[in-house]
């Protein structure tokens, strides 16, 4: 008798989260970064998105890093997530508006 080669074996699975579920716990502080040309009125136009979701924002809580060069902001704005669906909307906003270049 031959036993089969491993990879012929039957796939294993393993359970997952449901799309549901998240591994964020709400409330929480949730560090969102932005990017963007690093221009007077920049960080002020992100504050006022953080205030929009989030009206116990803290702008004194806002990270600040120039680019090596000197043309770009890089900033940290520390809002305070209560659900998906508002995390969502803030990736949104910020992704959209124009003078951001990049949002993690």
């Amino acid at each position: 008798m031959t036993t089969p080669p491993p990879s012929a074996a039957a796939p294993t699975t393993t359970p997952s989260a449901a799309p549901t579920e998240s591994l964020i716990e709400y409330p929480s502080i949730f560090p969102i970064k932005v990017m963007g040309p690093k221009v007077d009125g920049f960080v002020h136009a992100l504050t006022q998105v953080a205030e929009r979701f989030d009206p116990s924002f803290d702008a004194s809580t806002i990270e600040l890093r120039t680019s090596k060069a000197g043309n770009y902001l890089g900033v940290t704005l520390n809002v305070t997530a209560t659900s998906r669906e508002q995390l969502d909307e803030i990736y949104r906003t910020l992704s959209t508006h124009p003078m951001v270049k990049v949002v993690l």
